[in-house]
């Protein structure tokens, strides 16, 4: 069931407005569903700083040619135990992995873990993104059968497909 909409207005001055139209035409959306955007990752940011109860992908780029890095993002990740809740690995390059670490604890300390694996020698680059998971648990009515089990309850946010840009 979706929430009703409420409509209200906004005083900007003519600059901005001018800035976030263009942006509007960017995204090809409309300033209501940019606004909205917008408001919700900021409530999003607020309640992750809050501690509150988050899921977070960290993705790494690093080289696995230094001296027992591989084992130490292993022991580092096992030692989070079922916090861990996935890992993609990919090879890159003859010298770089890119992984990607699923999450889920309290986004304090999802942060933290994350200083630290970026902080260990070797990895090149790399950035976390946490969402509160009420944030991330925005309902809608499914437009498909969905008879498939995720293992723990869950709802779905459904996306407006965008176009794709051409390079």
């Amino acid at each position: 069931m979706k929430d009703p909409l409420v409509r209200f207005g906004v005083a900007v001055e003519a600059p901005l407005l001018e800035e976030f139209d263009a942006l509007v035409r960017a995204r090809q959306c409309t300033r209501s569903e940019l606004l909205r955007d917008l408001a919700r990752a900021e409530v999003v940011k607020a309640k992750v700083r809050s501690g509150a109860k988050a899921v977070a992908t960290l993705t790494i780029v690093y080289d696995h040619h230094v001296r027992d890095l591989s084992e130490k993002l292993t022991e580092l990740q096992h030692d989070l135990g079922d916090r861990v809740r996935a890992t993609l690995h990919v090879h890159l390059s003859h010298d770089l992995c890119l992984e990607v670490i699923v999450m889920r604890g309290r986004a304090d300390e999802l942060q933290s873990v994350a200083n630290r694996i970026l902080a260990t020698r070797g990895v090149r680059h790399g950035g976390i993104e946490i969402i509160s998971e009420s944030g991330a648990a925005v309902e809608h009515a499914h437009d498909h059968d969905h008879d498939h089990d995720h293992g723990a309850p869950h709802t779905h946010r459904k996306t407006r497909k965008r176009p794709t840009r051409k390079a």
